[in-house]
């Protein structure tokens, strides 16, 4: 695969990394305004660098957008002219949809919108795919390399709004519950250090037997918890102070809140 990633700031060199360790392109071109930073990348004998995002489309197949949304529609603009009907788009500019895109550069193209979150950064990203009525065709593309940094699923554009909030302010939702577990375990005598290793390493180890069981919370919170025991009787006391539903509550908010600000 010819890949452009068309702004490597974070995301765009979090993406291009995950590709690149995975063997996922042929060749690769990077853009940004300053070439500074980027260095490290050119050592990676596919990968060109240039500030030229004309020259960066013409020598791709597939192009990554990663700039600012306040730059998305300029680019989409300077290099519409040259886009072919092999160019897949795949876009991860937040809140920008598909219909704008196609405003500016037409509705037959490849189009697809994809939401990593900041966990890309580590290989281990949720990250939400939608598309237009071609892009359908190359969707199964877009999952086999966002797969290669994390997980990937397929939805309708209109519950992107709602995958933003469960998949990327959720990153910042499991920081707060590992954090209060940390806050719990140095209470009950660990070392700050200490307590956050135990908390990260539970987390992972809970999610990781759901991902690999493919197994219900529950059937797995059944299986550690006793009559008239320790993990029961905590359980309830959270339940009791509102945890399900202060969680719920806080989604429920974030999402009323990125729908006031697409409005606004």
């Amino acid at each position: 695969m010819k890949i452009a990633i068309i702004g490597a700031g974070n995301l765009g060199l979090s993406i291009a990394k995950g590709i690149l360790s995975t063997n996922g392109a042929t060749s690769m071109v990077l853009t940004k305004r300053s070439l500074n930073g980027l260095k490290e990348i050119e050592n990676y004998g596919i990968v060109t660098t240039t500030t030229d995002n004309r020259e960066a489309v013409a020598k791709s197949d597939i192009l990554i957008f990663a700039v600012q949304p306040g730059q998305f529609v300029k680019i989409l603009g300077e290099v519409k002219d040259i886009l072919t009907e092999k160019h897949v788009i795949i876009s991860t500019i937040t809140g920008f949809s598909i219909a704008r895109m196609e405003e500016v550069i037409g509705p037959d193209h490849y189009i697809i919108r994809a939401m990593p979150n900041t966990a890309i950064s580590v290989g281990k990203s949720m990250t939400c795919i939608c598309s237009n009525e071609k892009g359908a065709k190359r969707v199964d593309l877009a999952k086999a390399i966002f797969n290669r940094m994390g997980h990937s699923m397929q939805i309708p554009e209109d519950q992107m709004q709602a995958a933003t909030v469960i998949c990327a302010s959720g990153i910042a939702f499991w920081m707060r519950l590992i954090r209060a577990t940390t806050q719990g375990a140095i209470q009950l005598g660990f070392d700050a250090k200490e307590a956050q290793e135990l908390a990260m390493h539970t987390c992972n180890g809970a999610a990781s037997l759901l991902i690999e069981s493919d197994s219900h919370p529950e059937n797995e919170i059944d299986k550690v918890t006793t009559p008239r025991g320790c993990t029961i009787s905590g359980l309830n006391e959270m339940e009791h102070q509102g945890l399900s539903s202060s969680l719920i509550r806080g989604i429920v908010a974030s999402f009323d809140k990125i729908n006031e600000i697409k409005k606004g």
